[in-house]
């Protein structure tokens, strides 16, 4: 499918760049197949029905931007972690990637270096830290500031720590939000299981891959970026104990929803899963697992609206996103949620 097809405008004030407190009071637009209408994530509770399943995204995100300079040099370098390759080794984004030497050294602070061993790509590097990952964390929570998207115009400050992290965030290993969580807050998810509405938990990192731009004029030709993912034999039990009692999936984020429906097979039954996922969900794409899928709203032409136009219809989506941008609806990373209904 051409790209230009998931292509809308969006005007540049309705971009979020501060969350809204308390979180449950975001925005939700509830969609279904004949149907738009406005609530807020506190009303979630009423909106699904008991024996509903929530599933979640327990990854947790770590300070991944990183400012340095090489040994010997003064110019300023820009890190952003984009996912781990082994122990103390990853892939990052790097800029000023060019200038950067294999066997040349990365210096964050006296105590916090790493090596550059490999350039596979354009932009990434690959870097060793040379600590234990455990080490590593305590550095990062120096040194390092939470990876706001670049579509965020403004520095991180240290409340972004907290608010850019959901309230269950349990794994260390993504430096992205999985930013339709970033909603829940103690209260709902009381007042979700006090409506009979479980939950339970599975854990993909997100990668800064989220961010990168389709560069292609046909889906075809997009090779979508890998990220780990795992679950457990409990929670995949649960889900299809959930299915078999006739209760729904209800997939919070894309990231829940990529790593579902790579662990299902053609029954809809999830098996457990800890491996990457590559999966790229576009128009035509059957859904197994999920039923319902909570999200943020999408960037244009990326693959996240691609995904939800597979999950809802592409025109639907489209009228979808206009009508929020009509009732000036938040959008991104830190904006408002939607709820999409089979």
């Amino acid at each position: 499918m051409k790209i230009e097809q998931f292509d809308f405008f969006l005007p540049d004030e309705l971009i979020a760049t501060h969350p809204i407190e308390p979180r449950d009071h975001a925005r939700l637009l509830h969609v279904t197949s004949n149907d738009l209408s406005d609530h807020h994530v506190f009303d979630l509770p009423d909106l699904l029905k008991p024996n509903d399943l929530i599933v979640y995204n327990n990854s947790k995100v770590i300070p991944a931007r990183l400012y340095g300079h090489r040994a010997g040099l003064t110019g300023k370098v820009e890190i952003l972690l984009h996912k781990n390759i082994g122990g103390s080794k990853w892939e990052a984004w790097a800029k000023p990637a060019r200038k950067l030497e294999i066997g040349g050294t990365l210096i964050f602070a006296d105590d916090f270096k790493a090596r550059i061993i490999d350039k596979p790509d354009t932009g990434f590097v690959h870097i060793d830290f040379n600590m234990k990952p455990s080490e590593l964390f305590q550095k990062l929570d120096l040194y390092g500031l939470p990876p706001l998207p670049p579509y965020i115009k403004r520095e991180a400050i240290k409340k972004d720590t907290e608010t850019y992290q959901t309230i269950y965030a349990k794994h260390e290993g993504s430096v992205a939000a999985p930013t339709a969580g970033l909603h829940f807050t103690p209260d709902l998810m009381k007042a979700l299981r006090d409506k009979n509405i479980k939950m339970t938990e599975v854990t993909l990192h997100v990668g800064a891959g989220t961010f990168k731009p389709v560069m292609v004029e046909d889906t075809d030709d997009h090779v979508m970026h890998a990220e780990f993912g795992e679950i457990s034999q409990e929670t995949a039990d649960l889900i299809n104990q959930t299915k078999h009692n006739g209760g729904r999936i209800v997939a919070v984020g894309t990231t829940s929803t990529r790593l579902l429906e790579t662990a299902s097979n053609d029954d809809g039954l999830v098996e457990p899963y800890c491996d990457e996922t590559a999966i790229f969900i576009t128009p035509g794409y059957h859904f197994k697992c999920v039923d319902v899928l909570m999200t943020n709203f999408h960037l244009p032409k990326s693959t996240l609206f691609m995904l939800v136009s597979a999950f809802m219809s592409k025109d639907k989506m489209q009228s979808t996103y206009a009508h929020a941008i009509e009732k000036r609806y938040r959008f991104f990373s830190y904006g408002d949620a939607c709820l999409l209904e089979l």
